[in-house]
């Protein structure tokens, strides 16, 4: 079935035609930024922007060298990184405004040739959110480590009993319609960023739905799940964000 869901969606984009551009936040990924870039699907994304949060090494020559935008974003903080992309997008033209905005990971941990797979359930099913469920895909052994396993399924069990919505993962992999987008008014600097995103969409009763992605292990070392303070602290601000937005 897959080897004929893929040519169809490339049809079916191809006649249709939104607009989609790419969000990547970035830091410290020079050898796996270009391997990011160049697995996006041919013709699928206008414009790519890799968001460099302050990285020390090449990641912005590298993005730069796979055609992708980069943008300079030196407040640290993945969702600093996310919302720099996105002040980006709001500075175009109203007649410039893209119709899809698609977030990916820069480590190479996502697979960015699944993005139709990601994207379709907007074009083909008028959804408003789409996260790509690392749960329900292919996860590689040691792509996730047990903490993170749990983080995520202790989030969506409280998502689910607060607002009703389920979600099996907090996913870096998603695709959302640029209106709504604003509409969810995103605030978060840092790790509360994915979460923030499903609980307004939950709150606002946008139409959001999951779909399965692969997921491998990153290339390098993560800065949040690779390191014990990282890891507490990313589980807190999720579980304050959950909370706090109620």
């Amino acid at each position: 079935m897959k080897i004929f869901l893929l040519p169809l969606l490339q049809i079916w984009h191809a006649l249709s035609k939104p607009v989609i551009d790419v969000i990547i936040p970035a830091f410290n990924e020079e050898e796996s930024i270009g391997k990011v870039i160049a697995d996006i699907p041919p013709g699928w994304a206008r414009e790519v922007l890799v968001c460099n949060n302050g990285s020390t090494d090449r990641t912005a020559e590298v993005a730069e060298q796979a055609g992708a935008t980069v943008l300079t974003e030196l407040r640290k903080g993945y969702g600093s990184a996310c919302l720099k992309g996105m002040a980006h997008i709001a500075s175009r033209p109203d007649s410039e405004k893209p119709d899809i905005v698609v977030f990916l990971d820069a480590d190479y941990s996502d697979h960015p040739d699944e993005m139709p797979k990601v994207v379709a359930p907007l074009l083909e099913a008028g959804y408003d959110l789409v996260i790509g469920s690392r749960a329900l895909g292919q996860l590689e052994a040691g792509a996730m480590m047990p903490q993170q396993i749990f983080g995520n399924w202790l989030a969506t069990t409280l998502i689910r009993l607060i607002y009703n919505y389920h979600f099996t993962d907090l996913g870096p992999f998603r695709a959302v319609r640029y209106d709504k987008l604003l509409e969810l008014n995103m605030q978060d600097p840092n790790f509360g960023w994915t979460v923030e995103m499903q609980v307004k969409a939950a709150k606002q009763k946008m139409k959001a739905t999951e779909v399965p992605v692969s997921y491998r292990r990153r290339i390098g070392v993560s800065k949040v799940s690779g390191t014990v303070k990282g890891s507490i602290l990313a589980g807190y601000k999720i579980l304050w964000t959950i909370f706090k937005l109620v």
